[in-house]
């Protein structure tokens, strides 16, 4: 959420800022709301202040015997208008959260504008594969493999879903043992978190309101209950835990990773290029997150980078790294690089890990806070999160950057140990 000093100081400021995200937005709502808001809060503590004063001298004018029924009646009147303007308040203080909550985060200043034409590539890692066979694209591969049964999938959960089998299901196992051992070996915390959330998880992570037709809602029957998810990626979870807590700077940054697998509507007819694994409803990922100090979070970005560089390097596979211009920018963050792998089929690269700085937009709407030690002020943390790494896209990326004439693929070797195969070879 941004801040609403700032837009009501800096109208103009934001308007340019969101326009590079192509986003016009028109502050005169807002402006006219908030001074609203002011002039009521202004009467309405008049008002009080004066039932305040003449309710204590209403028992010294009774003891003193003189008649108070008009001032009752007065104080009555105020009583009631302050109540009205209390509704009034609520009203329009309704209207300016709605209007705020809706607001994308302000992109960094080094971001490009516009959409993903402008995009930039930052690097590239290894060479395109060339083969001196006519390569098989991942679906074929994974099924004359036996690694994925789409069939049943299908059968199973409808369109959007497979099932892993066999060696597949080694081969994913495998590479979520990689990335976990690989963070932990880094010294992030490792937590499993609940995959049905609240709605209020999915607002301070920046997906509701506006987007909260886009994940799995859950019916309940709990009593009052506003809303709950099947979590569309685990950084909804990681970034509510310390919702509502003021933390010591000493404590930062807090670095956490999850496991879970990610549900997502992904509404739409598929492309044919996404076919197969590359888009689904459901699909593994590893997820890390941190909370950090404010002047850290540019650093603490790129370290982020380079551990889902890392995790894809040390698998042999050929990628780049894309700065994403700020239209291409989710909602909630500021600035993002895209970990993109190489898939020889489509002749494209697709994103495995988006590495992202929220700075104190996702901390605004879950009131993070920290303390400096020998203050009393709070500030808002900085959120980051990055896919370290999301597994549907690596595994066929795999199957067709290692496949081989014979049909074939080469298991990387950092994951032979989990496999107890140097080799995967066409089922019979």
């Amino acid at each position: 959420m941004l801040d609403i000093n700032e837009i009501r100081n800096n109208p103009e400021r934001i308007k340019k800022a969101l326009a590079k995200r192509l986003v016009d937005v028109d502050f005169t709502g807002f402006l006219e709301w908030d001074q609203k808001r002011r002039t009521i809060i202004t009467e309405s503590e008049a008002l009080k202040a004066k039932k305040n004063k003449v309710s204590s001298e209403i028992p010294v004018l009774k003891k003193e015997g003189r008649d108070v029924s008009g001032i009752l009646a007065e104080m009555k009147e105020i009583s009631e208008k302050i109540k009205e303007l209390e509704e009034e308040l609520r009203k329009v203080e309704e209207q300016i959260n709605s209007f705020v909550a809706g607001l994308p985060n302000i992109p960094a200043d080094d971001v490009a504008a516009g959409g993903k034409e402008n995009n930039q590539e930052v690097r590239v890692f290894g060479k395109k594969p060339e083969f001196s066979f006519a390569p098989k694209n991942h679906v074929d591969l994974v099924k004359s493999l036996g690694l994925i049964d789409y069939e049943r999938g299908v059968k199973l959960g409808g369109t959007g879903f497979w099932m892993y089998t066999g060696d597949g299901a080694l081969l994913e196992w495998a590479l979520l043992n990689y990335f976990i051992q690989e963070h932990i070996k880094d010294g992030y915390q490792f937590i499993l978190p609940p995959h049905i959330l609240n709605y209020q998880c999915g607002f301070t992570a920046g997906q509701f309101p506006k987007f909260s037709e886009d994940v799995f809602r859950l019916e309940t029957s709990e009593v009052n209950e506003r809303m709950r998810f099947i979590l569309p990626t685990a950084e909804t979870a990681l970034v509510n835990i310390h919702r509502d807590e003021i933390l010591g700077d000493d404590e930062l940054p807090k670095k956490y990773f999850a496991y879970t697998p990610c549900y997502r509507k992904e509404a739409g007819s598929y492309r044919a290029e996404e076919r197969g694994m590359i888009r689904g409803h459901q699909f593994n990922k590893v997820e890390m997150f941190q909370y950090t100090l404010p002047e850290e979070s540019e650093k603490e970005l790129e370290e982020l980078v380079g551990k889902a560089e890392r995790l894809l390097a040390g698998l042999g596979l050929h990628y780049r790294v894309s700065k994403l211009a700020a239209a291409d920018c989710s909602a909630s963050m500021g600035k993002t690089y895209d970990i993109e792998v190489w898939i020889p089929s489509i002749n494209d690269y697709k994103e495995v890990s988006s590495c992202s700085n929220a700075y104190d937009y996702q901390a605004r709407r879950g009131n993070i806070r920290f303390k400096r030690k020998g203050s009393k002020k709070t500030e808002f943390v900085h959120t980051l999160n990055a896919s370290g790494l999301a597994t549907s896209r690596v595994l066929p990326a795999i199957v067709e950057q290692f496949q081989q004439e014979d049909g074939s693929v080469i298991v990387p070797e950092v994951l032979r140990k989990w496999i107890g195969k140097d080799v995967l070879v066409p089922v019979k």
